[in-house]
């Protein structure tokens, strides 16, 4: 069979890409508007966002209690959704440590959480939590979406 109204693969790779941009856009937005009725609303009920429970006092500017927390962030890939686990320590609104986990369905994923992991801590230790805005870390872009989530979800539940 001939076809004669083929659209070029690099085109419909191009549209396909554009879209998942347009759902993560969307996404965020929605989030945000809906505050903790977004996507990472299970995210916040689960074990893993509880604070430490050593975790006392009120950061030095009152925005943020100082402790430990975790929450969960997911993101689409053209192929899977993914998840990651980020628990990071505020103390003063500064992230003083921050420890990604990842649970990669695909391999090319794991690759990317890989590299993910490996330079985020570069990109936020010592910044304020307010300022943290990920986009892309050693390559991998796409993971910085659940990343960013996440870090809302930890706003939120550390917000004095």
């Amino acid at each position: 069979m001939i076809r004669t109204a083929v659209v070029p693969r690099p085109v419909r790779i191009g549209v396909a890409a554009l879209g998942v941009a347009g759902a993560f856009a969307l996404a965020g937005c929605t989030a945000a508007d809906a505050g903790r009725g977004g996507i990472d609303t299970d995210s916040d009920t689960g074990p893993s966002a509880a604070s430490d429970a050593g975790a006392t006092g009120s950061s030095g500017d009152g925005s943020y209690t100082d402790g430990t927390y975790t929450a969960e962030g997911s993101y689409a890939t053209p192929e899977s959704v993914e998840m990651i686990i980020v628990t990071v320590t505020l103390e003063g609104d500064e992230i003083t440590d921050v420890e990604v986990t990842g649970d990669p369905q695909k391999s090319e994923s794991a690759q990317y959480q890989g590299q993910f992991i490996g330079g985020v801590a570069d990109e936020v230790v010592g910044q304020d939590i307010d300022e943290i805005a990920v986009s892309r870390v050693a390559g991998s872009s796409l993971t910085s979406g659940g990343f960013n989530q996440a870090i809302e979800a930890i706003k939120s539940e550390a917000a004095a």
